[in-house]
């Protein structure tokens, strides 16, 4: 399991999730804002599993040279 989620991706996911998730408690959006779980933790990885499928990658590359 190789990051394949940058730093701006993170960043991103982890603020999104975040508020997705104190909506959810604060009963402004309803259970759908567990949701906001996922991108959290995707964020807080490094890693999306969808992001292989669909052959995607926002994370820079090192290359050994």
């Amino acid at each position: 399991m190789n990051a394949n989620v940058g730093g701006i991706d993170r960043i991103l996911r982890i603020v999104a999730g975040l508020v997705l998730v104190v909506l959810a408690v604060t009963g402004t959006v309803g259970a759908w804002g567990w949701i906001g779980v996922v991108p959290l933790l995707t964020g807080l990885i490094g890693w999306c599993p969808a992001y292989p499928l669909l052959g995607m990658n926002t994370c820079p590359l090192k290359k050994n040279t």
